[in-house]
């Protein structure tokens, strides 16, 4: 082989690794581009679910619900753990950024990738502080319905349960029911304790239900009541002292007094100074001390007693009193409104 074979062959071959560098070099490029634009959509995908931004101070409940926050949205992305980092950290800002900046810079020494998990501690321990989640977790334990709708206690109890990580799992559904039962109110206790389910979904569900129904009858109830105390008619059957009184006014009108022996009125309404006699039918004296003629309540007139009087008798029908005046001096005495005659 002449030397300028081999000349040729060497320059060939450098030829061909100058090419092949400079192939490597654009495909390296442009994975590079790739996968900025990769990450510029990424970004951009983030952006448009509208995360929230923190900026650090003293706001337990802010922090956390800022966690949950994008850590949803990283669940819908399907995001790994390294873009969690890079997405969630550029949410935050000011002081909370600032406190990042360091934070990075003290995990990441030696080369140590910083995970989201290594993200979600230091920043808990930052903004959700181990007292305030004691709070969270005895204000947990201590939750009782009140007065509170089912709806609302279920709502109360799953916002405090996540701070009590033994209740979030699978094999704790059974205390985690029980211990949503035992909060109840006792009404509705009774009626879903007997059940024993155990299934936290269907044991919200009956409850629920129970205190729907009750709710809907204590309505009912009230609005029945409120229903009868506008109704002018209406009486109470009996007052304070058991008396029964007149269904109406009108009634009175065929009420006879028995102390006075006027029609219109009670005895305990009559305003009459001292007793009647019932034997002539005037006042100032009892019976037992009457010296006048005897009266006939039928007719008025004197010389004989109604029973025996001929004129025609006044309707009415048979009332008993006995005269409280002549208790234990007089008979039981019947009248036929109008006439009187001893038993």
């Amino acid at each position: 082989m002449s030397k300028r074979m081999i000349v040729d062959a060497l320059a060939t071959m450098a030829n061909a690794f100058a090419q092949d560098a400079d192939n490597r070099n654009a495909e390296r490029v442009a994975q590079e581009n790739q996968r900025g634009n990769e990450d510029e959509l990424r970004l951009e995908r983030f952006l448009r679910n509208q995360p929230p931004t923190f900026a650090g101070g003293y706001d337990p409940e802010g922090s956390h619900l800022w966690l949950e926050d994008v850590e949803r949205i990283f669940k819908a992305m399907r995001c790994t753990d390294e873009q969690k980092v890079v997405l969630g950290t550029y949410m935050l800002r000011e002081e909370a950024d600032h406190w990042w900046d360091n934070a990075n810079q003290r995990l990441g020494v030696g080369g140590v990738v910083v995970t989201w998990a290594m993200f979600k501690r230091e920043f808990l321990i930052k903004y959700f502080p181990a007292d305030v989640k004691n709070r969270k977790v005895i204000e947990f334990m201590e939750l009782k319905q009140g007065n509170m709708s089912v709806a609302e206690y279920s709502v109360k109890f799953q916002s405090l349960c996540r701070f009590a990580p033994h209740y979030n799992t699978v094999e704790a559904e059974h205390d985690k029911c029980v211990k949503f039962e035992s909060g109840l109110r006792p009404e509705i206790k009774h009626l879903i304790g007997f059940s024993e389910i155990r299934d936290f979904p269907t044991l919200v569900n009956k409850s629920r239900i129970c205190d729907e129904d009750g709710r809907a009858r204590a309505n009912h109830y009230k609005m029945t009541n409120e229903k009868r105390s506008k109704d002018g008619n209406r009486w109470k059957p009996y007052d304070n002292k058991g008396k029964k009184h007149a269904e109406n006014n009108s009634d009175k009108k065929d009420m006879k007094c028995f102390k006075c022996g006027v029609w219109g009125h009670k005895a305990d309404e009559c305003r009459s100074q001292g007793s009647k006699c019932f034997r002539c039918g005037r006042f100032g004296h009892k019976s037992k001390d009457c010296k006048n003629p005897i009266t006939c309540f039928n007719c008025n007139e004197e010389g004989h007693i109604s029973p025996d009087c001929k004129k025609p008798k006044k309707s009415g029908g048979k009332v008993f009193a006995l005269d409280g005046g002549d208790a234990g001096e007089e008979p039981l005495v019947e009248m036929q409104l109008g006439s009187w005659k001893a038993r």
